[in-house]
C-alpha cells in the first residue's frame, strides 16, 4: 500500500463503533475526549434519519460521550444538503420523523402532498400503508423519488427491525423507480461531510463497523478505513467482499492512540 499522508480529520459512524444499543462501546469516552482535545476535525455519522443532531447530542450526552452538535452529520441532513444543491426552495412528500423534516425546514423547503418535486423517504417508527400508496401514487406522478439510505434492516434489542430500503424496495416494485439514496455508501455522504468540516479525503479516515457501508463509502471518497469488531461485521465476512478497509481492529479503543 502506498504511504498515506498523516490523518487530520476523522469520521466515525456511531452504532456499533461509538455506542451498541445505547451503550457507550469501552474507549468511545476516551476516542472523543481525545479528538476534542486534539482540535482535529471531527464527524460522527449515522445513516439513521430519526434524529436531529439537537436529538443526537442529547442522547450521547446522557451516555457520558459529549458530541458537539456540529459534529453530527446525520443521513438526513445529507439528503436536505443533496436537495438543496439540486433545487433550492422545492417542495416534498415527505415520509419520516423529525430529523428528516426538521432537515428538510431548515433549507426552506415546503412539505406537501399537491405535486411535490420530491418524495423523501427515511427512517420511521411506523411506517403507514396510506404514507407509502400516496408516495407511489406521487412517484407514477412524476415527482422524483429520494430515500435518505439504503439499510434494509436496523437493529433493535428484540432483533433487527425493516428499515429504509425495505420500504424503498416495496415502493419500487410498485412504481418501477428506482430511489437516489444519500446516505452510506454513496460517497456524497462523505464529501458533503467532510465540506462541512472543512476537511480533506486524502487527509481524513473513516471508521465503522460494517463493510458495505462505512468502508465502502470511506474508500470511495478517498479516504483511510477502518473497521472496527464491535458492530455487525465478523472477521470472516471480510473476506467475502473485493476490497478491503486499510486496517481492522478490536474495537475504537484501539484507535485512540492515534488521533
Amino acid at each position: 500500500m502506498s504511504e498515506r499522508k498523516p490523518i487530520e480529520s476523522w469520521l466515525t459512524d456511531m452504532d456499533g463503533v461509538l455506542i451498541h444499543e445505547g451503550v457507550p462501546i469501552p474507549g468511545a469516552d476516551a476516542f472523543v475526549k481525545k479528538l476534542r482535545e486534539s482540535g482535529k476535525p471531527f464527524l460522527v455519522l449515522t445513516n439513521n434519519s430519526i434524529y436531529t443532531a439537537r436529538d443526537l447530542h442529547a442522547r450521547l450526552r446522557r451516555m457520558g460521550l459529549d458530541v458537539p452538535v456540529e459534529n453530527i452529520w446525520t443521513s438526513a441532513l445529507a439528503t436536505a444538503k443533496f436537495l438543496d444543491d439540486q433545487r433550492p426552495g422545492g417542495t416534498a412528500y415527505v415520509i419520516g420523523e423529525a430529523g428528516l423534516t426538521t432537515a428538510l425546514h431548515d433549507i426552506g423547503y415546503v412539505l406537501t402532498d399537491h405535486e411535490p418535486d420530491y418524495v423523501v423517504l427515511g427512517e420511521t417508527r411506523t411506517y403507514s400503508f396510506e404514507a407509502m400508496t400516496q408516495a407511489v401514487r406521487l412517484i407514477k406522478g412524476g415527482a422524483r423519488f429520494i430515500a435518505t439510505n439504503p439499510d434494509e434492516t436496523g437493529p433493535s434489542t428484540e432483533g433487527p427491525l425493516p428499515a429504509t430500503g425495505a420500504v424503498a424496495a416495496l415502493i419500487t416494485k410498485a412504481t418501477g423507480k428506482q430511489p437516489y439514496f444519500a446516505g452510506k455508501p454513496n460517497p456524497l455522504m462523505m464529501r458533503t461531510g467532510l465540506n462541512a468540516i472543512g476537511a480533506h479525503s486524502e487527509t481524513s479516515a473513516m471508521i465503522g463497523d460494517r463493510m458495505d457501508t462505512d468502508v465502502l463509502a470511506g474508500l470511495e471518497a478517498g479516504m483511510q478505513t477502518f473497521l472496527v469488531l464491535t458492530g455487525l461485521t465478523t472477521p470472516d465476512e471480510i473476506e467475502r467482499h473485493p476490497y478491503r478497509p486499510s486496517l481492522v481492529v478490536d474495537s475504537i479503543a484501539d484507535l485512540v492512540d492515534r488521533v
